[in-house]
């Protein structure tokens, strides 16, 4: 499989040792433009079905759609016109739902956190596999609702991309100034030993 030309690895140092995984993990928008075997994508659903949730309600669905075909085309329009720009040369175009109740019909506090954590799995089995994987919050989930006939229970949370490395020359001159791993907050700014102090 033909690797992206940039390496996240040549960007991103951790402040502690971490598996690479999690540095060679990031939202690439380059891609060929390539198929890709269904199998891989099966793959990929198949470490978001591993994810926990809470009281083990497995509480996602995810849509998905591959290049030409109808719905993928379909799924393509659900997109705001800044993903349009170089989404087209995705392989496959996932919609990720929760559902926001469990089997009794009473509602799911952490559905959406629950389906986060599959997505993070589906996400790094990609990278994995050397493919592009880009979740996205740029979509009408409105028109995903209504369009996809998806049951009033579902929540669309985020769409994704994934697709076949590609040559970042073929993005627009904007998308390419931003073709970068991007950095992360410093520990201190997302870790606090204790709570807070009393406000006044």
């Amino acid at each position: 499989m033909k690797q992206h030309s940039i390496n996240p690895l040549d960007y991103r140092t951790p402040g502690h040792p971490i598996n690479p995984i999690f540095l060679s993990r990031w939202s690439a928008r380059a891609m060929s433009g390539e198929p890709i075997d269904h199998e891989l994508l099966l793959r990929c659903f198949e470490a978001a079905r591993w994810a926990p949730s809470a009281s083990n309600c497995q509480e996602r669905l995810f849509l998905y759609a591959h290049r030409d075909t109808p719905a993928f085309a379909q799924f393509f329009s659900l997109l705001a016109e800044g993903n349009q720009a170089w989404c087209h040369r995705a392989a496959v175009l996932i919609v990720a739902l929760s559902d926001t109740l469990d089997a009794a019909g009473r509602p799911i506090r952490s559905h959406a956190f629950d389906t986060g954590l599959a997505v993070e799995n589906l996400l790094l089995q990609a990278c994995e596999l050397g493919l592009v994987a880009h979740p996205m919050a740029g979509f009408s989930s409105e028109r995903a609702i209504s369009e996809l006939n998806i049951p009033q229970r579902y929540l669309p949370q985020c769409m994704i991309a994934i697709g076949v490395p590609g040559d970042v020359n073929e993005l627009s001159e904007f998308n390419q100034s931003r073709e970068l791993p991007s950095q992360r907050k410093p520990m201190e700014e997302v870790t606090r030993a204790s709570g807070f102090e009393p406000q006044n």
